[in-house]
């Protein structure tokens, strides 16, 4: 944990044999961390059944010129009607939750409409959905080895494939996947 005891603006990864398959292999990035519970979105698992288009379409945005191709992401089990967008702190609006120096995050219309049209962050990762703990249960997992927490890493969060962002990085920390148990011990 942090010197403040949160993980506010880390990484966590999933351990190996977690337990829960909605977040085998996962590699969040927690947007608020406090005593009373912590709120993240997974950055490393794609819907591949709905196009940013299409999503457009379904919420009536309605945008001039050629739509992006950004893809979509499940952010986690809780809300999952509910999109969010995590990105680069260049763009910042009323609303925008600023968590760090580099990364904000935002839930509006607005910027999914400036998305589409060029004119969003120059950084974005759209989720649908998000992962969220009550007062305790993170540091209730982290002690029962179901998470690792990271520095954040924006090449990993922004500009790696989908498939090796859980292995790009556990190698940020060092840790050898072939060596990895999924067997939890403490001593």
């Amino acid at each position: 944990m942090t010197n403040s005891g949160f993980l506010e603006g880390k990484l966590l990864l999933a351990m190996p044999g977690m337990g829960d398959p909605r977040f085998d292999r996962s590699v969040i990035y927690l947007c608020s961390h406090s005593s009373e519970g912590a709120m993240g979105l997974v950055i490393n698992r794609p819907i591949d059944d709905l196009s940013f288009e299409q999503l457009l379409d379904q919420l009536g945005i309605d945008t001039t010129g050629p739509v992006a191709k950004i893809p979509i992401h499940a952010g986690g089990p809780v809300e999952t009607g509910r999109g969010f967008v995590l990105h680069s702190a260049d763009y910042v609006q009323d609303s925008t939750l600023i968590v760090s120096e580099t990364v904000a995050l935002t839930a509006t219309v607005d910027i999914l409409r400036a998305m589409a049209e060029g004119r969003g962050p120059a950084h974005q990762l759209l989720a649908l959905g998000y992962a969220g703990w009550g007062t305790g249960q993170l540091e209730h997992e982290m002690r029962a080895n179901a998470w690792l927490n990271a520095p954040p890493d924006e090449e990993v969060m922004f500009n790696t494939q989908i498939e090796d962002k859980w292995p790009r990085a556990m190698a940020m920390l060092g840790i050898d996947l072939s060596m990895l148990s999924t067997e939890a011990g403490h001593a």
